[in-house]
């Protein structure tokens, strides 16, 4: 997406929501979570209206020109996608990182670990889970030299999709199908590879989530993931800890952060086996959280220090003033910064990661 101001950012501002309607989700989405009262079970029965939300949010939060954004996961894809674009690029997710190594280079890196984690080879066809816009996809299969399919159940980030793989010329071995990941339309053993990258951590219900990558998912080929859980330093009886967890839960659309035990036993009731997992946020020569740190300076990052969020604040306003901005969006930004602040605080606290990495197996039989 062209940087080209702030007036082209508004007029994608919404996606398929009518700008009348923003504030009115905004409203219904802060309803569900626990700083309004919300309940754990209604966020998970309405997983599909959360996580129209829920992808954007890490580019909302890393950048303030996408703290516009944000709402029940399929309303809040269609709003926040122009802004996570604009200030993230085309993938929107966390990566460790290097002195010296650029954020989008991380971000590349990241991926590129991913495929080789994989085993991916020249013809392989491959899922991703939960793909936003592609970002990933597209850069897995020039990496790769494979075929690699998106599943997203939100429509107007899928036709961005379409639209940027035709720039990349990659729209003859990457595509899009619109479907809910818990309910996926694949014959089993369909795919030569599953990854999910900082997505299936929207699910309701991860063994269940798990279960249908199973399906999806040839005999001996492997699912490789970076989850968002709370790690062992995480205390439930700790109320800084806990009110950490609901500010990161309310920003990105979750309807609950599980711990990593949790996943991983989640993935062997599945039927996979373990290779091996990590948390990659440990022993990162910077920390993942630093594009979010307003204390952390930097040129490149401008907009998401302290006076660039002031000078988004202000333009914000501006915007929803002269009605180029929805009504609602001042509101999506105060909790996607206090959401920005919780990503921080567990990141420096070390009870929350964006990058629980692991490898699993599907057996070649099921008595293996």
């Amino acid at each position: 997406m062209s940087k080209a101001g702030a007036l082209d950012l508004a007029s994608g501002l919404g996606g398929k929501i009518e700008k009348t309607e923003v504030l009115s989700a905004v409203e219904q989405y802060e309803r569900y979570h626990v700083f309004y009262g919300g309940e754990e079970e209604e966020r998970k029965a309405n997983y599909t209206d959360m996580v129209r939300i829920a992808s954007f949010t890490n580019l909302a939060l890393s950048d303030p020109s996408s703290l516009l954004l944000g709402f029940l996961v399929n309303k809040y894809y269609d709003l926040v996608t122009s802004f996570y674009e604009f200030g993230w690029g085309e993938s929107f997710h966390f990566a460790p990182r290097w002195k010296g190594e650029s954020l989008k280079e991380s971000i590349k890196r990241h991926e590129h670990f991913l495929a080789l984690q994989l085993g991916l080879k020249p013809g392989h066809k491959v899922l991703d889970v939960g793909c936003g816009i592609g970002g990933p996809l597209r850069e897995i299969a020039r990496f790769s030299s494979t075929s690699v399919t998106g599943i997203n159940n939100n429509e107007y980030q899928i036709t961005r999709g379409k639209e940027l793989n035709c720039i990349a010329g990659v729209e003859k071995t990457c595509n899009f199908v619109k479907a809910d990941f818990m309910k996926m339309p694949f014959p089993d053993s369909t795919f030569d590879a599953v990854y999910a990258i900082e997505a299936t951590c929207h699910a309701p219900d991860a063994y269940g989530c798990y279960k249908e990558i199973y399906r999806v998912l040839k005999p001996g080929q492997y699912f490789a993931a970076y989850e968002w859980c709370m790690t062992d330093s995480f205390d439930p009886n700790n109320s800084e800890h806990q009110k950490i967890k609901a500010e990161i839960e309310i920003g990105d659309g979750l309807p609950d952060i599980r711990l990593t035990g949790q996943c991983l036993e989640a993935l062997k009731q599945a039927g996979f086996e373990i290779i091996w997992e990590k948390d990659l946020a440990v022993g990162s020569p910077l920390p993942w959280y630093l594009p979010l740190d307003t204390s952390h300076f930097s040129l490149s990052s401008f907009r998401l220090t302290s006076v660039g969020r002031l000078i988004t604040r202000n333009m914000v306003k501006a915007l929803e003033f002269v009605g180029l901005a929805p009504k609602g969006s001042q509101r999506v930004q105060d909790f996607l910064e206090k959401a920005a602040e919780g990503l921080v605080e567990g990141g420096r606290k070390e009870i929350f990661t964006p990058m629980y990495f692991f490898l699993a197996r599907k057996p070649l039989s099921e008595s293996q």
